[in-house]
């Protein structure tokens, strides 16, 4: 499993990347191998990010790009997983604006993007209950709270 982290925000300070890695992992799970990369952006990027792909302006925690198929047929070991894009100045506003731990939020939306490039979403209500329930529990076995309780 490559877990590569690629930090474009310099301004920004940001988890370990030994933590970063373990977070995306758990929620990849054990049986799941390929390449993954955690692109840390600023406002601007993640930005125009979401405009180009989501037709949303401004910037967002966290977008998902999973690999649909990979390039190398029948090599576990070579799978392209997909890409996340982290806002760090976004996760810091949240944290701060639902007064949570830092690194908890930080935590909680590298788990949710890997689920995404998983297959997990939340476009109905069925789907999202789904989602948050399997974040819960990794989280949970990461050692942190329901990033849920405080919000709902």
């Amino acid at each position: 499993m490559e877990i590569i982290i690629q930090n474009a925000d310099e301004s920004t300070k940001i988890p370990l990347s030994e933590q970063i890695k373990e977070w995306v992992q758990c929620a990849l799970g054990k049986e799941r191998s390929g390449e993954l990369t955690v692109r840390i952006v600023g406002e601007i990027e993640s930005a125009a990010l979401n405009e180009r792909f989501r037709n949303v302006m401004g910037a967002t925690n966290v977008l998902a790009f999973p690999y649909d198929e990979s390039p190398f047929e029948g090599s576990k070991e070579s799978e392209l997983i997909g890409d996340l894009v982290v806002c760090a100045p976004v996760l810091e506003r949240e944290a701060v604006a639902q007064d949570k731990a830092l690194s908890a939020h930080w935590a909680h939306i590298l788990v949710h993007g890997t689920l995404h490039l998983l297959g997990y979403d939340h476009q109905n209500i069925e789907d999202t209950k789904a989602m948050e329930e399997r974040e819960r529990d990794l989280l949970g076995s990461l050692g942190f709270e329901d990033p849920y309780e405080s919000i709902e």
